[in-house]
């Protein structure tokens, strides 16, 4: 019995990482620029990757299965909001995205002459 509402459970919260997975990658395709993509592929992503590892675990039923994936969650959570908050920040000081797209520049004023940017 609680096999089953385990499996069924994990079938739902797979389709839901699925899901957010799926609006990740919409996001990705539909959104105008690179932070806004990026945005979409941290936050979804995360996510859907973490809801996908949690199904992992649920339908397992496997004490070091579940371990594993409760490690890779954990990962996820850390790695992403990181890897995203520096590709930005590289991005913002080598391409100027200011005259485009951003209507609030907060990190105008932060940088310094030496940078080189604006």
């Amino acid at each position: 019995m609680i096999s089953a509402i385990a499996i069924y459970a994990g079938c739902i919260v797979l389709l839901l990482g699925a899901a957010f997975s799926l609006s990740a990658a919409i996001g990705i395709l539909r959104l105008p620029d690179l932070y806004t993509r990026m945005h979409a592929a941290s936050k979804a992503g995360a996510v859907g990757g973490g809801l996908i590892f949690i199904a992992i675990a649920l339908v397992s039923l496997d004490l070091s299965v579940t371990f594993r994936a409760v490690m890779g969650f954990l990962f996820l959570l850390i790695t992403t909001p990181v890897s995203a908050h520096l590709l930005a920040r590289v991005s913002y000081r080598n391409i100027d995205y200011s005259s485009k797209n951003l209507v609030i520049d907060d990190l105008q004023s932060k940088a310094s002459p030496k940078d080189g940017h604006h």
